[in-house]
């Protein structure tokens, strides 16, 4: 599922994308087959559409494509219930961890025999993964966007930091450094639970698993242990809240103040810190979450959209072409330069080198994953146990048993209906 914070702060350089027409019936056998098209908003710009429109078009005359962008609000269900009528969309763009939601129902087409065929071995990991279930894939992967650190360059010149980071090690001295008089080392706010998940990810553990039938929380794990430790050392470099997210207040506005060194968020969140703040125009560096080795940046969460075709789509053939065109590498790279976003397979990212913070998402992007691959995932992030833990854990909680309880939330909501 695409985190609603998360993609704000990454769409906040795109332009809104405008309903590209109404339902098209399809064609007669005298003519050509028109694709209808879901695609959201934000995902595209209007141009986008029509550059790709005229030239899949003009590649294949005996189709026609009818794209419709959607609002991400209510488009969970709106997907369901297309997917369970016999009127469906031929092809329509999910967030990546939501396809196992979708599969589910049984309505959506395995397309596991075109996984070679469209590079799939070269896919970023935090698309390909949430989009397989069971062995089967699913979802095609589309874009992605992920965090990274973003940091005042006046501010590590000041401490003598020449360079960024590279391990976690270097990380935390560096941020040290950073956090002298009036100034914070970084801003972490307690409840941010995709960060926490990253350093979980490194310590090779999982926010949940599957033990036989059964789903398990992960955060009562050595691997959660040294997650929360390590999350706990860093948050303490600031003076982020202890009890609430990135959101509560806003964290581009408290990075704006030009007192805080560094923030982690989405690189197009620099474009809200310099419009609250113009003086630090120019003053915005960016890096990838450091890793715990300096050969491998650190784990990230990854936001952002798979492409499906519904089981109740009359023009199966035609819908996988439309998707072998936008997943390849023409369009992957006209997408990422047109709206700064990762493109599906590792060997693009080059195509962002001319932007700094979109180059050092693609970077981090290589170490992308998602949320546990269950239907019923979305329940956890209702309760959302994790900020809960963290808060916990750093205002004095033990975090053994503050994780246990968490975990026990978290193995309720996936076992659900089992």
């Amino acid at each position: 599922m695409k985190s609603p914070r998360l993609m704000t702060a990454v769409l906040a350089l795109a332009f809104a994308a405008a309903a590209c027409g109404s339902s098209t019936p399809t064609s007669t056998s005298d003519g050509p087959v028109t694709l209808d098209v879901w695609l959201m908003k934000d995902s595209v710009t209007p141009d986008f559409v029509q550059r790709f429109s005229g030239d899949f078009e003009a590649q294949n005359s005996q189709i026609k494509l009818n794209v419709q962008i959607q609002e991400w609000g209510g488009i969970g269900q709106k997907v369901v219930s297309a997917l369970a009528s016999n009127d469906a969309p031929d092809v329509i763009e999910v967030g990546n961890t939501q396809v196992a939601q979708y599969a589910a129902s049984g309505g959506v087409v395995d397309l596991s025999a075109k996984v070679d065929e469209l590079g799939g071995k070269d896919w970023i990991p935090g698309l390909s993964e949430p989009g397989a279930v069971e062995g089967k894939q699913f979802g095609i992967p589309y874009y992605a966007a992920n965090r990274v650190v973003i940091y005042n360059k006046d501010l590590f010149a000041a401490a003598g930091i020449a360079a960024p980071p590279k391990t976690r090690a270097e990380w935390l001295e560096a941020t040290g450094k950073l956090n002298q008089g009036a100034n914070q080392g970084i801003y972490l706010p307690g409840q941010n639970w995709y960060v926490l998940s990253g350093f979980l990810w490194d310590e090779g553990g999982d926010l949940a698993s599957e033990d036989g039938d059964k789903w398990k929380g992960g955060l009562g794990t050595p691997a959660g242990a040294a997650a929360v430790d390590f999350y706990k050392q860093l948050q303490a470099l600031g003076k982020g809240p202890k009890d609430s997210d990135e959101a509560k207040p806003q964290q581009t506005d408290v990075f704006s103040r030009g007192d805080v060194a560094q923030v982690i968020a989405v690189p197009g969140a620099a474009a809200l810190i310099t419009k609250a703040n113009p003086a630090l125009e120019g003053k915005l560096g960016f890096f990838p979450i450091p890793g715990k080795t300096a050969d491998k940046p650190g784990a990230v969460f990854t936001g952002g959209s798979d492409l499906i075709v519904p089981e109740s789509s009359a023009h199966q053939e035609q819908a996988y072409q439309m998707i072998k065109a936008l997943a390849g590498e023409k369009w992957q790279t006209e997408l990422a330069k047109t709206m700064n976003y990762v493109p599906n397979r590792t060997s693009l990212a080059s195509a962002l080198a001319e932007n700094p913070g979109a180059s050092a998402m693609a970077a981090g992007a290589v170490n992308g994953h998602g949320t546990p691959q269950s239907p019923n995932w979305a329940a956890v992030e209702a309760k959302n146990p994790v900020k809960d833990f963290l808060t916990a854990v750093l205002t004095g909680g033990d975090p053994a048993a503050e994780a246990k309880k968490a975990d026990d939330v978290i193995a309720t909501a996936l076992n659900s209906g089992k």
